[in-house]
């Protein structure tokens, strides 16, 4: 049993069951045994593999699209360009190097942000960033940005925040929880707590008993947080992962350790939770702060913005052993069987703004 696990068991003991985003909260971002700050969760010898890990090609296409979205807004000075969630900084250390050389007036007057909550892995952004000529600042959260115009990204940033989960009983809808069987073992259950049925997709009357609906107010509210800002001060917001562009009912709540799933209640603090993002959510929230939200599969969105002319000139001068990893890399970040329908984008940008590969506003 992990120590964490063990902590679970006496809280649920002494207080009762934790409902899912309180348990979700726990495993990842507990201060002594959470996930994010004990572990190396990244790359072949830790738990997952993130875009920007798999080929230098996903950062510097994100870097180009911010920078159309910097020369479209009127290329503000000062700016802000931030990643939140930046894992290990593979994605900023490749956008710096692709910035700088499309425009070294924008790289060396912006503001360089990294909005990380866990100490231990701004130590390891700061390793990865430590060669860099330009300026970065570490934030634990955006309301300490400068009050100027934001180029923000996240990638794998919202399928981490925790989402509440309800439980089709009766002819409505309770709270799931976990809680703890006869034999001291974890196991969810539904609890008392009830769901206002406006929060529930459309489908949700017709749903069977048992069947699991998701809600995620701290994402929205992370959303607001951002989308309140870019309204006020001007910029954009790229942001990327796995989830559906339309609400349903489903259990997407999933367990990630050594590159395999698990039992979502295994192992506490020693697996990645995560559950699929609602993107029709969340370009909600963009919309309700005055913003265009567009939506797109990841596979679309690197299409659009060049991915296999880039693999080709990076691929022109290498051996045939370096063209096929590249051409791997290509369909593993865009092949419709791999990330690239999957994972989905969301671009959160001024009224009638038009980036491409975003036209018009979805």
């Amino acid at each position: 049993m992990t120590r964490l696990k063990t902590r679970v068991v006496d809280l649920i003991e002494a207080l009762g069951p934790l409902p899912v985003n309180e348990y979700m909260a726990m495993c990842l971002f507990d201060p002594a045994d959470g996930y994010y700050t004990t572990r190396e969760p990244f790359g072949a010898a830790g738990d997952f593999v993130t875009a920007p890990e798999i080929s230098q090609m996903f950062g510097e296409l994100v870097a180009v699209w911010l920078y159309q979205a910097w020369t479209a807004i009127g290329r503000p000075m000062p700016v802000t360009i931030a990643e939140i969630g930046p894992g290990r900084g593979t994605l900023m250390k490749d956008m710096l190097r692709t910035l700088s050389r499309l425009d070294p007036t924008l790289a060396n007057g912006a503001a360089f942000a990294m909005i990380e909550t866990s100490p231990r892995l701004a130590e390891v952004q700061k390793q990865t960033l430590g060669a860099t000529p330009f300026a970065i600042g570490w934030h634990e959260t955006i309301e300490t940005l400068p009050d100027q115009p934001l180029l923000i990204v996240g990638n794998e940033l919202f399928d981490a925040v925790p989402v509440r989960q309800f439980v089709r009983a009766g002819t409505g809808w309770r709270e799931r929880v976990v809680g703890l069987d006869d034999e001291d073992n974890l196991c969810f259950f539904a609890g008392a707590s009830s769901v206002d049925s406006t929060l529930l997709p459309l489908d949700a009357a017709e749903a069977p008993q048992g069947a699991i609906v998701e809600v995620a107010p701290a994402r929205t509210a992370l959303m607001a947080a951002i989308a309140g800002r870019i309204a006020r001060n001007g910029g954009a917001g790229l942001f990327l992962d796995y989830g559906h562009l339309q609400p349903g009912v489903g259990d997407t709540l999933q367990a990630l350790r050594r590159h395999n799933h698990e039992d979502v209640l295994a192992n506490p603090g020693e697996a990645d939770l995560t559950s699929h993002v609602d993107f029709a959510a969340l370009a909600a929230t963009v919309r309700a702060h005055g913003l265009d939200a567009h939506l797109s599969t990841q596979g679309n969105f690197l299409l659009g913005m060049g991915i296999l002319e880039r693999a080709g000139r990076l691929g022109a001068d290498a051996g045939q052993a370096t063209r096929d990893k590249i051409s791997g890399d290509v369909e593993r970040l865009a092949g419709p069987q791999a990330m690239g329908d999957l994972f989905k984008v969301l671009a959160a940008l001024p009224r009638g703004v038009p980036i491409r590969p975003f036209a018009t506003a979805d």
